[in-house]
């Protein structure tokens, strides 16, 4: 992961997920598949897959290279494939800006754990947040 740096937001200590690498355009964020975010099949459940997907996509356009200056987003829309059934012990969210303009981007994204297993897909369209 580069210099910069982006504390996580409550919610991310809570639920244990975490920024690994970040770049332009680019996010990845890390979570150990934990008993307490297991559905009653016993997998990670969907909500996770989403929460992961809008943290990464959200994300992975506020880029400026320089820790003292922040930017923020707030999720316009938010779409989630489920595809596959998480069977390692980390999920792994990797998202992409793929366009957008001066107020908005859109982004993809893709969950899989850690053994490569696709687990998930989105795609997103987020509002930079003016200050």
């Amino acid at each position: 992961m580069s210099d910069v740096y982006e504390p996580p937001s409550a919610f991310a200590l809570h639920l244990g997920y975490e920024l690994t690498e970040w770049r332009e355009n680019f996010a990845r964020y890390e979570m150990p598949i934990a008993a307490f975010i297991r559905n009653r099949q016993g997998l990670p459940h969907g909500g996770v897959h989403a929460t992961l997907l809008d943290s990464a996509m959200g994300i992975s356009g506020c880029w400026t290279g320089d820790s003292d200056r922040r930017i923020m987003t707030l999720t316009l829309s938010l779409n989630v494939q489920y595809i596959g059934r998480a069977g390692g012990t980390r999920l792994i969210v990797e998202a992409r800006k793929t366009g957008g303009g001066r107020n908005t981007f859109f982004a993809e994204g893709a969950v899989t754990d850690d053994t490569g297993m696709l687990v998930a897909k989105g795609t997103g369209v987020f509002r930079y947040r003016p200050g």
